[in-house]
């Protein structure tokens, strides 16, 4: 993990408890007799999260209705500072400027804006095309005095495009994010968290992960999956070469990557694909920008 991630060894969950009571339930021991909790259980997960929001981030409130998407705080944070990084390396950009950020997909629980917030006084912007999400991440800006009309998350009204009627003329943003619906139906998506619980050890139960599926449909899968979303991404962001220094997105597959740079050549931009490993997990974040 990136060397300023607070979160690059054990979670301390007795710190993270006090921040947050709720935590204290889930907490259970391993074999080796160290605390943790049952990553496996999305109720669980969800409040080690929230206890990080509240903790780490001087969230004072969120709220994340059952069958959203749980934001993994380390992992974004992971995304984020990396970003900062590339800015300064590849623009020369002092790591100490307050940027201006666009998320793409920012989803119910609007991870992004508030980490670019309150972690690194960024200025950030949401997209959004779920009318639903986006009243549930406003709501929960509107609980905290130091993201109250600070963060602003845009209703994408027209599910064909991903930057138009989001990026307003003449605005500028020194980069975008994105985590992209990788999944191409939701079978596919079924069977990911199947492979998932097989690997933390635990007894897959078909019917607990039909009742507790965490992320809506267009959270977790799309057609075409990640592939082609990021081709079109990449496609539209030719538009608003000249209104975003970098553009950015996760890809989780490794087989999405021919067909990304394809059509990143088409584009004739200039890329770069930066490993990112979050424990067992490896995944890739491409980056592309314009002369």
């Amino acid at each position: 993990m990136h060397l300023e991630n607070p979160y690059s060894d054990r979670y301390d969950l007795k710190r993270l408890a006090i921040h947050h009571p709720q935590l204290q339930e889930h907490i259970v021991l391993n074999p080796s007799g160290e605390e943790t909790i049952d990553f496996s259980n999305s109720a669980a997960v969800y409040e080690l999260n929230k206890a990080m929001l509240l903790a780490d981030f001087k969230v004072e409130k969120y709220e994340l209705p059952m069958g959203y998407l749980i934001p993994p705080v380390p992992g974004r944070l992971e995304y984020l500072l990396h970003i900062r990084e590339f800015l300064s390396e590849q623009f020369n950009i002092d790591k100490n400027t307050k940027l201006r950020g666009l998320d793409i997909g920012s989803g119910a629980n609007g991870i992004y804006c508030i980490l670019g917030l309150q972690h690194f006084n960024w200025t950030m912007v949401g997209a959004e095309c779920d009318a639903n999400s986006v009243e549930i991440a406003k709501a929960n800006m509107q609980h905290t005095k130091s993201l109250k009309n600070k963060i602003e998350i845009r209703h994408q009204e027209n599910k064909s495009f991903l930057f138009k009627n989001i990026i307003k003329t003449d605005e500028q943003f020194d980069f975008t994010v994105c985590n992209p619906p990788f999944h191409t139906s939701k079978e596919e998506a079924f069977r990911g968290s199947q492979r998932k619980i097989n690997n933390l050890g635990r007894e897959f139960d078909k019917k607990e992960v039909a009742l507790n599926f965490e992320g809506q449909a267009n959270e977790l899968w799309c057609n075409g999956g990640e592939a082609l979303f990021i081709k079109r991404l990449i496609k539209e962001s030719t538009a608003f070469k000249n209104q975003v220094k970098v553009f950015s997105t996760l890809v989780s597959k490794t087989d999405s990557l021919s067909s990304i740079d394809k059509q990143l050549k088409k584009a004739k931009a200039n890329s770069y694909v930066l490993p990112m490993d979050l424990g067992n997990k490896k995944s890739r974040i491409v980056l592309w920008w314009f002369d």
